[in-house]
């Protein structure tokens, strides 16, 4: 595996790779991985010739409050993850290559992106939209790949691919879980021994959820409502929101009927988890996606 830290060099790497016919699949991440991020490596090991992935802890999606100094970061342990997983090129640019004077230009997918986390994250989609965008334009992929977990931001960057004509297939891959329902998330690391077994809550509210769909239930606003009351009843859990939404636009979902998205976010101590059930209902048939 090649670690990489320049842009001109990578533009090399890949402009070699294509003109000898190689496809090249791409993984933007921010870092200390885990087993859903090695998935998305996977995934694009199978897809494409030449697997890149990239790790840069993006200052422009923090807002002031939130946690960008402490979050974790070990890149030897992650390049060492990714020689193992057959990822081909690792690029870890500093935040002075990716930002070498403050930015002018933003990519903004602004009714997605105040949707959901952005009516409390602000700026975070802003900040998003516009690493990613700089990154696609650096790496050119064939493919990219990203965690069904961060559905929201799955549908903010098909959007921003749709709208600006990125030659680029996003690849949506399935939520990795811990044995007891978790979803995996680098911010996992937050969780005391102590709260840890609560943090299971948004697992278990959607699953709850997918039981009442599943004997008929389709008012989304009820469903939402009743995920929350689980998730807010949890000891050491605070909810931050629960909604239903169509996974394409993210609007609400009154009635339940196509392809829905019911998410949920919450703070268990210093961490703010996510979660979300992807479902497609047709009358009386319902998937899960």
């Amino acid at each position: 595996m090649r670690r990489i830290d320049s842009i001109v060099e990578l533009r090399g790497v890949i402009r070699a790779a294509k003109q000898s016919g190689k496809t090249v699949g791409f993984v933007p991440t921010m870092g200390y991985l885990h087993e859903g991020h090695l998935s998305l490596v996977d995934a694009a090991r199978r897809d494409n010739d030449l697997v890149v992935v990239s790790i840069f802890v993006n200052p422009l999606q923090f807002g002031p409050n939130e946690d960008l100094d402490r979050y974790p970061r070990d890149l030897d342990r992650d390049s060492s993850l990714l020689e193992q997983r057959g990822c081909d090129v690792l690029f870890a640019p500093s935040v002075e290559e990716m930002y070498p004077r403050p930015m002018e230009t933003m990519v903004e997918v602004t009714d997605l992106g105040r949707r959901l986390c952005g009516k409390t994250r602000l700026t975070h989609f802003r900040g998003v939209a516009t690493v990613v965008s700089k990154l696609f334009h650096i790496v050119t992929p064939d493919r990219a790949y990203f965690g069904r977990k961060d559905g929201q931001q799955v549908a903010v960057i098909r959007r921003m691919v749709q709208d600006l004509n990125f030659p680029v297939e996003i690849v949506d891959v399935p939520t990795v879980r811990e044995p007891d329902g978790l979803a995996m998330s680098s911010r996992n690391l937050y969780l005391t021994p102590e709260e840890r077994p609560h943090a299971t809550v948004l697992y278990r509210a959607l699953q709850h959820a997918k039981e009442r769909i599943l004997a008929g239930e389709r008012d989304g606003r009820t469903l939402a409502n009743f995920v929350g009351e689980i998730v807010a009843s949890e000891p050491m859990v605070k909810l931050d929101y629960a909604e239903t939404v169509y996974l394409d636009d993210l609007k609400p979902a009154d009635v339940l009927e196509g392809r829905v998205m019911i998410a949920v976010a919450a703070y268990v101590g210093k961490a703010r988890l996510i979660d979300n059930l992807q479902l497609i209902i047709e009358g009386g048939t319902v998937r899960e996606i």
